[in-house]
């Protein structure tokens, strides 16, 4: 017996997770995928392109709404506001925004003789405040009440209990702690920014000094790695209407892992000069583009398209402007591990293969280069 085709509908598929998801399910026997963004999207094999604009509601529905083929999504699409990224989380606008676009998409495929089965979304540490808060209980758990914040993780988790509740699909809500993989241009990937505040030091013959603030214990989760617990929350009995969280496996301090990124890069490390690559990498226009044409890179010529806000990102999560101690921030795994999902990976391992996996796809120069 051949088990019926089934077709995931990632979408936000040029982001971090969006793009490892697309090319995950695409590379999975017996699935199809289709990968929807605003941007132009260039899909792996197997895989299909739509171009969409999420807050376009007409347009969705149009795309969407007479398709007879889709059995899951992964909604991994973020409205951040240009420039007001961290303050931007509080935003009613933007949550708003936010809402409609997962609502854009649902609502078209939650529809009488629908195949939909699935649906999967991203929250991740803000469910618990940790950008609100100097400090939160360890290790967060899921079965925790709600966080007392507005946040439009709530808005979309309602719209689809409430959707779902009347349905024959499930859903699945995935919390990621701080997400690291190859996607150019994205808002919350610090992979490309500090690949580029790297090689702006090393053409300056400087070494690569830490930017960040005071220490802290956190975790990471590597962007394929949350492709594949999507493919297991896309069958699995013991992820439906579930909520998990998800990490590496491990926790890190980002001094203590700096050396592996110097590495990884061919630096000499140096030492640390608190400093925000939010405010000082977007004036290095002409100098990335001297980089570019120097080591004949296929990044972009735009700086700000291949790092997005990924600098300012890296600000908050590398403690820019804090004073110390800092508490752990720190999500317990158990539950998903505990429901059948148990892959795992080494943080310095991670860091290793993005900058890496960047290097062979000619966006940064190479470990070699860096030492010649």
């Amino acid at each position: 017996m051949t088990t019926p085709q089934q077709t995931a509908l990632i979408v936000g598929a040029t982001g971090v997770v969006g793009q490892a998801c697309l090319h995950h399910f695409a590379s999975l026997p017996g699935w199809s995928a289709i990968g929807v963004a605003r941007r132009p999207i260039t899909p792996p094999p197997g895989a299909q392109a739509l171009q969409l604009d999420l807050q376009d509601s007409a347009a969705c529905a149009a795309a969407l709404g007479g398709r007879d083929d889709i059995t899951h999504v992964v909604y991994a699409a973020v409205y951040e506001k240009p420039g007001g990224l961290v303050g931007g989380w509080r935003d009613e606008e933007q949550m708003q925004v936010n809402l409609a676009m997962l609502r854009n998409v649902i609502e078209p495929l939650d529809r009488p003789g629908s195949p939909l089965r699935h649906v999967t979304i991203m929250q991740g540490g803000k469910a618990y405040g940790v950008h609100i808060h100097p400090e939160i209980a360890v290790p967060a758990r899921e079965r925790w009440p709600r966080d007392r914040h507005e946040n439009f993780y709530w808005l979309q988790e309602d719209f689809l209990r409430e959707r779902q509740a009347r349905a024959g699909w499930h859903f699945t809500i995935m919390r990621p702690r701080i997400v690291f993989g190859e996607a150019a241009g994205s808002n919350m990937n610090p992979i490309p920014a500090i690949g580029v505040y790297a090689w702006l030091r090393h053409e300056q013959g400087l070494p690569l000094a830490y930017p960040g603030g005071p220490a802290r214990v956190n975790q990471a989760i590597d962007a394929e790695l949350i492709a594949q617990a999507c493919a297991w929350a896309a069958e699995s009995p013991n992820a439906r209407n579930e909520t998990f969280n998800l990490e590496n496996g491990d926790v890190f301090v980002w001094q203590n892992v700096w050396p592996v990124i110097a590495d990884a890069l061919g630096m000499p490390m140096g030492d640390p000069e608190p400093q925000s690559l939010g405010e000082s990498l977007p004036r290095q226009q002409q100098a990335w583009e001297r980089i570019v044409d120097k080591y004949r890179l296929d990044a972009p010529r735009d700086l700000m398209a291949f790092i997005g806000q990924g600098a300012t990102y890296a600000d908050f999560q590398m403690n820019h402007g804090k004073q110390g101690p800092l508490p752990p921030v720190l999500m317990s795994s158990v539950k998903i591990r505990q429901a059948g999902f148990a892959a795992c990976i080494d943080t310095e391992d991670m860091f290793r293969k993005w900058f890496g996996r960047l290097q062979q796809r000619r966006l940064l120069p190479t470990a070699e280069q860096a030492r010649a």
